[in-house]
């Protein structure tokens, strides 16, 4: 092989045209994997037998001259809160460990059946709620830049697994930021579409008014393709909006080439200042002049509500969560330790089977759906969610994209921030866009301390993703080069 296969386009590219075969791609990602994946913990799970099937019946397509699909041979990594029939689904807890679930996420199906090759499952904070993937049951994932970091979360296995290059693309769910962020901290492309645009039956829920899944990718083209894979209308998922995505195609295209004429980008005041490191600063505004040097104009806007965005977060998404997690009960499916009693069994069961961060999420909505406090604290953080959405409105009305820091700081050390509210500030700035239900997405833009990736966030109005991805295509162009994670597997090799 000689021209490497660097992103998930020009695999399936190579893989449809014979040059590659899919069971090449994916031996080579899977070697990748072998040397390196112990020291990131990526994975919970490695889907060998189910991935060298896959690649088998995209090479007999090929080999029948069949169209195997857009992603023909791409190897895609899953986030494990994402029903994958038979293969073990944790959501890296305890109390679902060994469950291998009866059917597909919808996801899960548009993925393979657009011909990509799913490697394995990725570790995340337990049940998905955490911002480090340090809260799962079996142990953190480790960012690829720095071993001694973490890699974000709670999608911080299927980042670090793009980063790692152990696939070139991965799928995780965004409930306050939890596919931006890590994709900040692992300097990867992360996508949250508008709610909706992409079919949540098949994962497993936190805050069903907020959760939406999105892509991992090494490059902007790479997002689009694979959002355009998962996305359109289910019939399975009743909040599942009858639009499809748009063709992205054109967008990435005149953003590539530096086209930006016309195009209103206002950078959120609220969002650049106090608790934003100064390296990551640096690198919004250096962000803002690209975006001025290919045409688009730039300005300071205001959003007024974001400010009161993660308090109205951690009552709003707690109290769905203890609303969804009742269902695990030790009776109907998951792991039981048994008691005298049917309470003392579910009293056991959630005990042993729960971690520290899910057990406190839990109380806490528990507490504001409470009688006596609904009206003070779940229905006033609703409000608060109007008002942010009016404030959207109104800063969208002026510019046709906002711009802010992904996250507030780089990779941070394990441990550095092992106080709840020091934690739940790094994600400040991406919580207010699942509050309102608008798309976003982290682009990488050059490094901060130590060398270490910083991501810029492109938001957007409702269905805005064409000119979300626009914007991003043209930031990736201009993007300082950082090259390659110092722990990632080796780049495989290409055509031959």
């Amino acid at each position: 092989m000689s021209d490497p296969l660097d992103s998930a386009r020009a695999i399936a590219a190579a893989v449809r045209s014979g040059s590659v075969s899919a069971t090449e791609v994916l031996e080579a990602h899977l070697a990748g994997i072998a040397a390196h994946g112990d020291a990131i913990a990526a994975f919970n799970h490695v889907m060998v037998d189910e991935a060298r099937a896959a690649a088998a019946a995209v090479d007999a397509a090929v080999a029948r001259g069949d169209d195997p699909g857009p992603l023909a041979g791409v190897p895609i990594a899953l986030k494990d809160n994402l029903c994958t029939r038979g293969v073990p689904t944790t959501c890296s807890s305890k109390i679902l460990e060994g469950w291998r679930p009866p059917y597909d996420a919808t996801v899960v199906q548009r993925v393979l059946a657009a011909g990509a090759v799913p490697v394995g499952k990725t570790n995340l904070d337990e049940f998905a709620m955490g911002s480090s993937t340090e809260h799962s049951a079996f142990g953190p994932t480790r960012n690829p830049w720095d071993l001694e970091r973490v890699p974000g979360g709670s999608s911080g296995g299927s980042a670090a697994a793009v980063a790692a290059g152990f696939a070139p693309i991965a799928l995780g769910s965004d409930t306050g930021g939890s596919i931006r962020q890590p994709a900040s901290l692992c300097g990867v492309v992360g996508v949250k579409p508008t709610y909706g645009l992409v079919s949540r039956y098949g994962l497993v829920a936190f805050a069903s008014s907020l959760d939406q899944i999105g892509p991992f990718a090494t490059t902007v083209s790479d997002a689009a393709d694979l959002l355009g894979v998962i996305a359109g209308h289910d019939p399975l998922d009743s909040t599942s909006i009858p639009d499809a995505a748009a063709d992205l195609g054109p967008a990435v295209a005149a953003g590539r080439n530096g086209d930006l004429a016309g195009v209103r980008v206002g950078v959120i005041a609220e969002l650049d200042g106090d608790g934003i490191d100064a390296d990551v600063r640096a690198q919004l505004d250096a962000a803002a002049r690209a975006i001025e040097d290919a045409g688009g104009h730039v300005a300071t806007t205001s959003v007024p509500a974001v400010t009161y965005g993660l308090s109205a977060y951690y009552l709003i998404a707690p109290a769905e969560a203890s609303s969804n997690l009742a269902r695990y009960d030790g009776v109907r499916y998951g792991n039981r330790v048994e008691g005298a009693t049917t309470g003392e069994m579910m009293d056991a069961t959630r005990t042993a089977g729960f971690g520290d961060e899910v057990k406190r999420r839990i109380m806490l909505g528990t507490y504001a759906l409470s009688a006596g406090y609904y009206d003070a604290y779940y229905g006033k953080a609703q409000r608060v969610r109007t008002l942010m959405q009016r404030d959207f409105a109104e800063a969208y009305a002026s510019f046709d994209v906002l711009l802010a820091p992904t996250a507030p700081t780089v990779a941070f050390p394990f441990g550095a921030k092992d106080d709840p509210p020091t934690m739940y500030l790094s994600d400040v700035c991406t919580i207010p866009s699942n509050l309102a239900g608008h798309p976003a997405m982290s682009v990488p833009f050059g490094a901060g301390q130590d060398g270490l990736p910083v991501g810029v966030q492109v938001l957007a109005p409702t269905l805005g993703e064409s000119v979300m991805f626009r914007v991003a295509a043209a930031l990736e162009a201009a993007a300082p080069l950082v090259g390659r994670a110092p722990h990632a597997a080796p780049p495989i090799g290409g055509v031959r």
